[in-house]
């Protein structure tokens, strides 16, 4: 059973192709990359802690290491631009709309604004 806010199978089948072959040459069989990538999803629509990801997704672990595996490997960074592509191409994606710069992105409060250390102080 499908829970909301998980993968539809359209999606799915298009993220799919873009993601490591499963290696299954030794030890226990992997947990399957739609069911990570629907924990992954899940803890970064929510905001929640790793830890408090449902036990539906598996061990939160398992989920943590390979997010940051992938990251780690440009995984995500190849995906992201691959589904740019498909989607300027199919113009699935209006420019006017669908764009973020620095100007849309508010910055954290504490981002900006330290104190300056003064290097030639004066004795």
């Amino acid at each position: 059973m499908r829970n909301r806010g998980d993968l539809t199978s359209e999606q799915w089948e298009r993220i799919e192709p873009m993601l490591p072959k499963a290696k299954t040459k030794r030890g226990r069989p992997a947990q399957e990359h739609r069911q990570v990538l629907n924990g992954i999803l899940w803890v970064l629509r929510t905001g929640a802690p790793w830890r408090d990801m449902p036990e539906r997704y598996g061990k939160w672990t398992t989920i943590y290491s390979r997010f940051q595996r992938w990251r780690k490997s440009a995984v995500w960074d190849k995906m992201f631009a691959e589904l740019q592509t498909a989607l300027d191409v199919e113009s699935n994606v209006d420019w006017e709309i669908h764009f973020i710069d620095s100007t849309t992105v508010r910055a954290h409060q504490h981002a900006a604004g330290a104190k300056k250390v003064a290097q030639n102080k004066r004795r």
